[in-house]
C-alpha cells in the first residue's frame, strides 16, 4: 500500500540555494512546508575521489500525488549534476496536519 504523504530530502551547497529551492517548491504548491537546516558536513565519493564539503539540508512535506512533480522540480532547479533526492513515506501524523499538507499542495487553493 502506498503512502498518502511523503517527506523528501535533498542537500545543497549553500544556504541561499536551499532557501531558493524551498521557496520555489512552496510557491509552486509542490510541498506544504520546506525546512532548511545546516550547515552539515558531507563526506562522499564523486568522480573517483573522496570529498568533504559543507552542505545544507532541505526537507519538504508533500502529498503523494504531488511527489513526481516535486522530484522533477528539484532536478530541474538544483545546481548539482546528480542531486540527492530521497523520499520517505509518512506513516501517520495528526489528521489536522496531514489535511493541511493536502490543502497546501492543491492547485485550486490558489
Amino acid at each position: 500500500m502506498a503512502a498518502d504523504y511523503y517527506q523528501v530530502g535533498t542537500t545543497t551547497g549553500s544556504q541561499a540555494e536551499a532557501l531558493a529551492l524551498a521557496s520555489s517548491v512552496v510557491e509552486a504548491r509542490l510541498g506544504a512546508c520546506a525546512q532548511v537546516s545546516g550547515p552539515i558536513t558531507s563526506v562522499y565519493r564523486w568522480a573517483g575521489e573522496v570529498s568533504t564539503d559543507e552542505e545544507w539540508d532541505l526537507t519538504v512535506k508533500t502529498a503523494a500525488d504531488r511527489l513526481p512533480a516535486l522530484i522533477d522540480h528539484l532536478k530541474a532547479n538544483h545546481s548539482y549534476d546528480l542531486p540527492q533526492i530521497l523520499t520517505t513515506e509518512i506513516a501517520g501524523g495528526s489528521p489536522e496536519y496531514l489535511a493541511w499538507i493536502t490543502e497546501e499542495t492543491r492547485e485550486s487553493a490558489r
